[in-house]
């Protein structure tokens, strides 16, 4: 589409605007992604390792969104009173998932906002435009009463807008929508990544052996990712021998997020069928941190499971102190002493293939 909003929106800014955990790994490179992940392993927090990423990503599509701004301006006829009309008309055309991101954000939305505010029904978003366009006036009326009059230029190569409340309000919505949505959906991408990958790591530092799950064939020292039993689903299964196994569900869940630590252990079998076997299922429940009066603990013991917190630099010997209780395995973690745990995970992370983990 000629002279529209979304032919100024730079390459890069639409690469970033949306992509999967499996780009992210080739995008920032499989060795970063595995220091990540070892780090995690020995008790690091993955929120804190992975926010330079979301930084670096979030200070990228600001800046293509400005850039996006300032061309618009300077490309098409009489865009500064018809801005929101202009995205609308393009979000109704044929266009990329990417743009359409895009163009929400300059209206103050993100995809969440859709569902949520115009409840995905096209026909509401004249009026939820009209009303965007009045909260954006009055609010340029009253900071031009309580601040004065804010004037200025923005020059992008030959490139230049005038600055006033109006125009400088409207780009702070985009950016604010445009934050929320890329904060939302990295908290989102790097929690199902994160998850397959520690749990895989995990289990294969401990002599398991990923299979598919349908191989009915293999039921010792084996483990497999995301199986749905008939109460809810688990991030991955392990078969210690035939006929004894453990389920592991994994959250990067603080303290502050009780309710969703306390559904992780409110409905799991003690039993899986697994080929023609019934096997018995103890559930790991393992999450960031428990906080103080949290009632995780003895809500897991009444389902034969157990918690263990990621916060915790040698959560690993944890994981096999409870598996040598409950299902009799033993790993030589247990016999390490504990400053010598570190540089076992980080010898053993060196052979593991994450995308198996991905792919699987």
């Amino acid at each position: 589409m000629k002279n529209s909003i979304t032919s100024n929106i730079p390459k890069t800014g639409l690469s970033l605007a949306s992509y999967s955990g499996k780009k992210v790994i080739e995008r920032v490179g499989g060795d970063i992604i595995k220091e990540v992940v070892t780090s995690v392993l020995c008790g690091e927090n993955v929120r804190t390792l992975t926010e330079s990423l979301t930084r670096r990503r979030l200070a990228l599509s600001n800046a293509a969104l400005l850039i996006a701004y300032i061309k618009s301006h300077n490309n098409i006829d009489d865009i500064i009173n018809d801005f929101p009309e202009l995205v609308k008309n393009e979000l109704n055309s044929k266009i990329s998932k990417e743009k359409k991101l895009f163009l929400t954000w300059f209206i103050g939305l993100t995809g969440k906002s859709i569902q949520n505010v115009l409840r995905s029904n096209d026909d509401k978003i004249d009026r939820y435009l009209e009303g965007f366009e009045k909260a954006l006036s009055e609010s340029s009326k009253k900071c031009n009463a309580d601040y004065g009059k804010l004037k200025g230029t923005l020059e992008l190569s030959k490139n230049k807008i005038n600055l006033n409340w109006p125009s400088i309000l409207f780009l702070f919505s985009a950016i604010g929508a445009q934050t929320l949505a890329i904060r939302g959906s990295e908290k989102s991408m790097y929690g199902k990544l994160f998850e397959k990958l520690v749990l895989g790591s995990l289990l294969n530092i401990l002599g398991f052996k990923l299979i598919n799950p349908i191989d009915t064939t293999k039921q010792k020292k084996v483990f497999w990712l995301s199986s749905r039993g008939s109460k809810r689903e688990s991030d991955a299964t392990a078969l210690f021998k035939p006929g004894v196994g453990i389920r592991f569900d994994i959250g990067f869940i603080g303290p502050g997020n009780t309710e969703i630590s306390l559904d992780k252990v409110s409905r799991f079998e003690r039993e899986m069928e697994h080929g023609s076997r019934l096997h018995y299922m103890s559930t790991i429940i393992i999450v960031d941190r428990i906080g103080d009066r949290s009632r995780i603990v003895e809500m897991a013991k009444a389902i034969d499971g157990s918690i263990v917190q990621m916060s915790m630099t040698y959560w690993i010997k944890d994981v096999c102190e409870i598996l040598k209780e409950k299902i009799g395995f033993r790993h030589k973690i247990l016999s390490l002493p504990e400053a010598e745990i570190v540089n076992h995970i980080k010898r053993k992370m060196k052979g593991i293939d994450l995308d198996s983990f991905i792919n699987n």
